[in-house]
């Protein structure tokens, strides 16, 4: 069996078992168990996938947009979701779709096994722990977590539409030193990633410095996120389990894996071409007044 054919089978089995996790953790629910998602929350999961999936990232663009469904009331967001476990929605309701994401890039796109290999280990490693602290996080101090994350995401998005950063090289894999540092850096990427901060615009950037084909950054960042996803949201069951306290919003999470998973095949296999220079602007817009709000709210 070749890496590839392994990592695939990984990847599908890793999405059975954690669908079969999540219900039994959605089973331990105490009652009432409003599971199912409205209307707005699986339009979230289905836009924010689909450009995902392009490599525009996915948790900036779900925090700015479910914390406007809350802005704009119950007629447009029946249940809103508290800042202090969005965190944990953003891990569970992604998940799936990024199993799906992560399933395409492998199969379609070429990259050194090794390399993604241990990226993909580091990532996981990093949301184990990374996620055991921000589950237990008090309301203040998931909210300016979640502000800054969202800045630096904004900060970087820019970076990237500007070309301050190299645009990488041929390599589809490295070795000694370059490796290492690859896979410190995904490490604390994964562990960052359980408070909310996006892993694909960072994990980019790092693959360009480290003179990488951009094109082999998709494989690494898909995989990465779609093995801590479910390793994060482990801790996340295990704490609301434990303290008895919500870690995630259910609702919520289910309807962005629901809108989300038609979106990733969509855009994967029916998107040829899109002006995705002027959505990442809008992206940053939108993304930076979000922090601002957020940040203003933990003063509060």
């Amino acid at each position: 069996m070749t890496p590839q054919a392994a990592l695939l089978a990984v990847f599908v089995v890793g999405a059975v078992a954690f669908a079969f996790v999540w219900t039994r953790a959605l089973r331990r629910l105490p009652p009432p168990r409003e599971l199912r998602p409205g209307g707005y929350d699986v339009a979230v999961g289905a836009v924010t996938n689909f450009f995902d999936t392009l490599g525009i990232g996915s948790y900036a663009t779900t925090t700015a947009l479910v914390r406007l469904g809350a802005r704009l009331g119950p007629k447009v967001q029946s249940k809103p979701v508290s800042d202090r476990v969005l965190p944990g929605t953003l891990n569970v309701g992604h998940c799936l779709p990024s199993f799906v994401q992560a399933i395409l890039a492998v199969t379609f796109i070429e990259v050194d096994a090794l390399t993604l290999v241990l990226m993909v280990a580091a990532a996981v490693a990093g949301a184990w722990f990374g996620a055991g602290v921000v589950a237990r996080l008090p309301l203040r101090a998931a909210r300016v977590g979640l502000g800054c994350a969202l800045l630096v995401a904004a900060g970087l998005l820019t970076a990237r539409q500007q070309h301050w950063f190299p645009a990488g090289g041929e390599a589809l894999g490295l070795r000694g030193v370059p490796l290492l540092v690859a896979v410190l850096v995904n490490g604390v990427l994964g562990a960052l990633m359980t408070l909310g901060f996006g892993l694909y615009a960072p994990c980019m950037i790092l693959v360009g410095f480290l003179g990488m084909n951009l094109k082999a950054a998709f494989p690494i960042m898909m995989s990465s996120c779609a093995l801590l996803m479910p390793v994060g949201s482990l801790r996340f069951f295990q704490t609301a389990d434990e303290l008895r306290v919500p870690a995630y919003a259910p609702r919520a999470a289910m309807g962005l894996t629901v809108g989300g998973i038609p979106a990733v095949l969509v855009a994967a296999l029916l998107v040829r071409s899109l002006p995705l220079d002027a959505v990442r602007w809008l992206v940053v817009v939108v993304v930076t007044l979000t922090a601002v709000t957020m940040l203003r709210a933990a003063r509060r």
